[in-house]
């Protein structure tokens, strides 16, 4: 089908996703309960959007538009407490983090629904490897040139949001010595990696989609996954490397540093975004992914080399005035305190040693989002 017009919507808004993971409480294994929490959720008012997911295993939850932090994180608590409520009628758990730390692949269902058993079809067992749980942000955008200009500005910081959101140390019972070892499974998809080098919407979409779809090889925006993607029937961008944080407040804080980004490369502080900035940007996303904010990563503009966990920190004060005037401070001071301590990469880490096993690994997430 033709791409969609880029929607209206306000500049700066924004709106989050969340994949969770359903957890048996008899051994901490993954639960193939969404169809039976989804079925408990809608005969009650739900403060927000809950759909299913590729497995049964996971559910996805959708926000409302919000302007600033307090709103935002408020229904993200409603939303949890709602969750968990309605587990706790099923017996099952549920968590944040970005990979289940001991789950087979094997033994996932698909849920039915027909994109996914299309999806199924046409990836085999990446399908049920894709059992992996990520955080989207969503930031509306005046216009489409708008939209890739963000896009594309946006890829010199996409380390800070991997190393701040990482949480997913382990896959089928083994630390990976990554800190986000969830986006190794999404790098294994033909249309994952990043958005071409385009800065006009009208360019993008006659010169781009156009000839995509005329190969056949996509249907629409939802058969990218890319790390930012344009999603014009919202008007928005999204961000979708960040994992699945172990709390709500995280993922409050990781959309309104998002939001204060935008609103300052808005401002064209910075020089215009090209094509040579994409030279380092799988070394950086990689030093991400396996150091987390350990890492060190190269300037796209000036080819120095940064200490990521300091990076971040001057951002954030760079951000400052920017959060301020939106309402985001509170989100910026949550990650300034995530860069001393440590990631839920970190934690989790923790809880291992704390514990011993996996499985006191997902009990301890489980508690964590509840808390």
């Amino acid at each position: 089908m033709p791409l969609e017009p880029f929607s209206l919507s306000n500049p700066l808004t924004m709106g989050v996703e969340l994949e969770l993971q359903l957890i048996s409480n008899s051994d901490f294994d993954l639960s193939a309960s969404s169809p039976d929490l989804l079925h408990l959720l809608a005969r009650k008012p739900f403060p927000g959007n809950v759909t299913p997911e590729i497995t049964e295993s996971m559910i996805e939850i959708n926000t409302d538009v919000h302007t600033n932090f307090t709103e935002l994180v408020a229904q993200l608590r409603l939303i949890r407490d709602t969750l968990v409520q309605a587990c706790e009628h099923l017996n099952i758990g549920i968590c944040g983090g970005g990979t289940h730390p001991f789950q087979r692949w094997s033994e996932r269902r698909i849920f039915s629904k027909p994109r996914f058993r299309e999806v199924s079809e046409l990836y085999g067992y990446l399908a049920k490897q894709f059992t992996i749980f990520g955080q989207h942000v969503h930031i509306g955008c005046g216009n489409g040139d708008d939209a890739l200009f963000l896009l594309h500005s946006l890829s010199r910081y996409v380390p800070h949001f991997i190393a701040l959101s990482a949480s997913s140390p382990f896959v089928q019972g083994n630390d990976t010595l990554f800190n986000s070892a969830r986006l190794n499974s999404v790098f294994a998809f033909p249309m994952s990696g990043r958005a071409p080098f385009l800065l006009s919407w009208e360019e993008f979409e006659h010169s781009y989609f156009s000839k995509m779809e005329h190969t056949g090889v996509i249907k629409s925006m939802k058969d990218f996954y890319w790390d930012i993607r344009p999603k014009p029937e919202y008007g928005t961008i999204e961000l979708r490397v960040c994992d699945t944080p172990l709390t709500v407040e995280r993922a409050a804080a990781l959309a309104c540093y998002l939001q204060a980004l935008c609103r300052y490369l808005l401002e064209r502080h910075e020089p215009m975004p090209a094509e040579d900035d994409y030279l380092v940007y799988n070394y950086n996303r990689f030093q991400a992914c396996r150091f987390g904010l350990d890492g060190a990563i190269v300037h796209p503009k000036t080819y120095e080399n940064l200490s990521l966990r300091e990076d971040i920190l001057t951002t954030l004060r760079k951000m400052a005035p920017h959060a301020e005037a939106l309402g985001g401070m509170a989100g910026l001071d949550h990650l300034t305190a995530v860069t001393h301590m440590g990631s839920d990469a970190h934690y989790l880490r923790d809880q291992y040693t704390a514990s011993g096993s996996v499985e006191g690994v997902v009990d301890a997430a489980i508690r964590r989002f509840k808390d």
